[in-house]
């Protein structure tokens, strides 16, 4: 097993991964919690953030983010204690976050990508085949890399929630239904999990997996291949999107209360009703959405091109 990152590193993965805004209060007792430790060394922590820039202490008042986590050299992560996979991870979310803002252009080379974020080969391997399993980039027949424009405005987050509305209270109402019993202690303990202190602890990945492997375990014992086709590549490529939802959690816990009484009427194998329940569900997600669309949004950019690319082509 390989060991834990330290505890400075882990917030600052945390700071980069969930792009929390310059400003924001870094409350240590709620950090303990979140990463289940004591305050003792959240504390030494954050001194220890002040002193690398990242955080701004005031007096009686706390720490608060200085610099936002794009800004901060990647090699920081290292120095603090992060490993490789950290520093993949990183910079996937800082890539994640430029296209949706317009700071990347639309075609990129591998190597203006890995001196742009401070990556290895390795790393950088690692972050270009997440990227594409995804759906959101693909390698260009010569050369270089092309970013989707799929799903990188509020717009088109909330028309995937349209099209899944459609989808998924009629999956449920499909002939020969059938939802392993397995799979629904699975599901069921994954929203009990968030219930039980989950929500305020999980990453911004393990929240969106825990929504994807709902759905697509739902929709999946419709036996209909379309149906699973389908949600399956929406799920792909909304991710984007999805992590900057997650900025307000608050919304979590009707979530995972609506998901449990979902799988409470499947299995009694009152389908009707569960499909009629999962349509208020996707409903009242998407009402949510429009709420929040103000954090969607992305900042108006000028189109910019790769100088590799542009003399190479």
């Amino acid at each position: 097993m390989k060991p834990a990152a330290s505890i400075p590193a882990q917030i600052l993965t945390l700071i980069q991964t969930e792009d929390w805004p310059v400003g924001s209060h870094l409350r240590a007792q709620a950090l303990a919690d979140r990463l289940r430790v004591s305050r003792s060394p959240v504390n030494e922590a954050l001194q220890l953030l002040e002193d690398k820039g990242v955080l701004l202490r005031e007096r009686n008042r706390g720490y608060f983010l200085a610099r936002a986590g794009a800004e901060l050299p990647a090699e920081l992560l290292q120095e603090l204690g992060g490993d490789a996979a950290d520093a993949s991870v990183t910079a996937y979310f800082k890539i994640a976050e430029d296209h949706l803002q317009g700071r990347l252009p639309d075609s990129c080379s591998e190597a203006s990508l890995k001196a742009r974020y401070q990556l290895s080969p390795a790393q950088l391997k690692t972050v270009l085949n997440r990227i594409a399993q995804e759906g959101w980039a693909e390698r260009n027949p010569a050369y270089g890399w092309t970013f989707s424009s799929m799903l990188t405005t509020p717009d088109s987050l909330l028309k995937s929630y349209r099209l899944r509305l459609a989808l998924e209270p009629a999956a449920l109402l499909e002939p020969g239904y059938r939802l392993d019993k397995q799979v629904l202690a699975r599901c069921r303990a994954a929203e009990q999990h968030l219930l039980d202190g989950g929500i305020a602890t999980a990453t911004a990945d393990q929240l969106h997996d825990r929504g994807v492997l709902f759905h697509e375990s739902l929709v999946e014992a419709s036996g209909n291949a379309f149906f699973v086709d389908t949600i399956r590549r929406v799920n792909r490529v909304r991710r984007l999107l999805s992590y900057r939802s997650m900025r307000d959690r608050s919304r979590y816990v009707e979530h995972c209360q609506q998901h449990l009484e979902i799988l409470q009427l499947l299995e009694h194998e009152r389908n009707d009703e569960a499909s009629a329940a999962m349509r208020e569900h996707l409903g009242s997600t998407l009402r949510n959405l429009e709420r929040i669309s103000d954090l969607l949004q992305t900042e108006p950019a000028t189109p910019s091109v790769d100088p590799v690319l542009a003399t190479t082509r």
